[in-house]
């Protein structure tokens, strides 16, 4: 799919979830052929005229300036990570983006590395641009993959995905108490991967993956919601420890523009002195050491 027709399609598609009495536009007791805003009534809220509009869903119009491009995020009432999502369709869209690159192959840094090892007691990872587990510490790997092989993420061609892994993994699915907020993060966080980087045919080849195996991420998919998720608060349902509730953050890490290399490291943390904290530890007591002649991160492999 070209960059023309995704910037089309985020258009229409956040039109369509938008409802003219929400925004104070009277109906006078019509009926609607299609449900959401009309092209006419976005563009007034915009101060675009129609036929402007209409080019940009099109793909027709290809010099959209950024003024024009927030007033328009704002008659969609688009939130800050939506605003700079349209605003890289926008950009892909003008610059012919889109044709199929190979991706650079992803490795850990030395650094990232020693950041994952000193976190030995708080649950971590560490992720690609595309979801794919680079890294884990032991409690990472005990909390979120216990049923993977430890050793997974140090051979590339046998990398898990946590995306893979929350829609086509029953563990990972029974794994979260509240799968659909956790399934439409991962979806959101892949919107705004695939704004950014266009050509990633990696990416694309995931994304209509998930499309083919999972009729929940085709349609969170087609709802081209965005979502910018660095802290959110899960209740996970371990079969080790049984429920525990903690707060995962992604930390951007070790970013290599030259590259296009992209990582973040997600902690899990849980509240000082509550249930979830003395659970958390016991997963520590319960979990194996790694073997000493082994290391459990190595840094730099890929």
């Amino acid at each position: 799919m070209n960059a023309k027709v995704r910037l089309g399609e985020f258009l229409q598609t956040r039109r369509s979830q938008l409802r003219p009495k929400d925004l104070g536009i009277p109906g006078y007791g019509e009926r609607r052929r299609v449900p959401g805003l009309r092209r006419e009534e976005l563009a007034s809220l915009a101060g675009v005229s129609v036929s402007y509009y209409t080019r940009l869903e099109q793909g027709q119009s290809l010099n959209a300036s950024p003024q024009v491009l927030d007033a328009i995020a704002a008659a969609l009432r688009l939130e800050e990570a939506e605003r700079l999502h349209l605003h890289n369709l926008a950009r892909s869209s003008a610059t012919g983006a889109g044709r199929g690159r190979r991706p650079a192959p992803e490795r850990v840094t030395e650094a990232t590395g020693q950041l994952l090892e000193a976190l030995g007691h708080v649950p971590a990872i560490v992720t690609g641009r595309r979801s794919d587990v680079l890294a884990w510490n032991r409690l990472g790997h005990a909390l979120f993959a216990g049923h993977l092989d430890p050793g997974a993420p140090d051979r590339p061609a046998e990398r898990p995905n946590m995306a893979r892994l929350v829609f086509l993994d029953a563990h990972t699915r029974d794994l979260y108490a509240d799968w659909p907020a956790k399934a439409r993060a991962v979806v959101g966080n892949l919107r705004l991967v695939a704004g950014r980087h266009p050509d990633d045919t990696a990416l694309h080849t995931l994304v209509g993956e998930l499309s083919a195996k999972s009729a929940d991420f085709a349609s969170m998919w087609a709802d081209h919601r965005v979502t910018a998720c660095a802290v959110a608060t899960y209740e996970m349902r371990h079969p080790l420890i049984g429920a525990l509730t903690v707060t995962q953050q992604t930390l951007s890490h070790g970013q290599d523009q030259g590259q296009g290399q992209e990582q973040n490291i997600v902690i899990a943390t849980t509240e000082a002195d509550s249930p979830a904290r003395t659970t958390l530890a016991l997963l520590d007591q319960v979990t194996p050491q790694h073997d000493p002649t082994r290391p459990g991160v190595r840094a730099g492999s890929g």
